[in-house]
């Protein structure tokens, strides 16, 4: 399998997704040498299948294969949520649709922070999963997977970040602030998809 990774020759790697901070992690993780990384949007792809599956994994596949049908070349896709113990593991494969519009980040925070409004600070463990599964112009796979264990908190805090970030609390960064209250960088030493990106780069320099 030849991922290209001394440089060689330009690669393109489609992100199968339109969001520019995810876009933005994900290049900053996979710095090979050679290595350009676009959205669905900045590629010219139009690509939006039907997220049906009961796991992060089986989801993350299916928007990759979707995207590398249309792309044809190397395209990397990611599926993460959070599992909320309390709530048994929800919102889980639902998490950017869990108030019912997709991506309301305001409304899905709120409807998360009303289910737990009874929950003790020590019954509010939670976890933020990413899975990445890379499909390279060949159509070799590659996956990896991410997580970071946490708490809920009972407010939003902070400003950086999106999604459940105001509201997580990683065990790693102390127990104290938010993933919404450290700059990218922070995040990206702990975070669930900066976990799951160092294992996928390990994964693609050990191909």
């Amino acid at each position: 399998m030849t991922h290209g990774l001394q440089g060689e020759c330009m690669k393109t790697v489609v992100i199968a997704s339109n969001n520019a901070h995810k876009v933005s992690e994900i290049a900053d993780a996979l710095n090979f040498e050679g290595w350009e990384f676009k959205t669905l949007q900045q590629a010219g792809i139009e690509s939006d299948p039907e997220e049906n599956a009961q796991t992060f994994l089986e989801n993350a596949r299916i928007k990759a294969r979707a995207a590398h049908e249309a792309w044809g070349g190397a395209v990397l896709a990611d599926d993460s949520g959070l599992e909320v113990d309390a709530l048994g593991g929800n919102p889980g494969v639902f998490s950017a649709r869990y108030a019912g519009l997709h991506g309301d980040d305001e409304a899905n925070n709120a409807k998360l922070l009303a289910e737990l409004s009874d929950v003790p600070q020590s019954s509010r463990t939670a976890r933020f999963v990413c899975t990445l599964v890379f499909i390279d112009e060949d159509g070799s796979e590659t996956t990896a997977r991410g997580t970071v264990e946490g708490i809920i908190g009972f407010e939003a805090r902070g400003t950086e970040g999106f999604g459940y970030d105001p509201l997580f609390i990683p065990d790693v960064l102390g127990g104290v602030k938010t993933l919404a209250e450290v700059t990218q960088q922070e995040k990206s030493a702990v975070s669930h998809r900066g976990n799951a990106l160092r294992e996928l780069k390990k994964k693609l320099l050990n191909a």
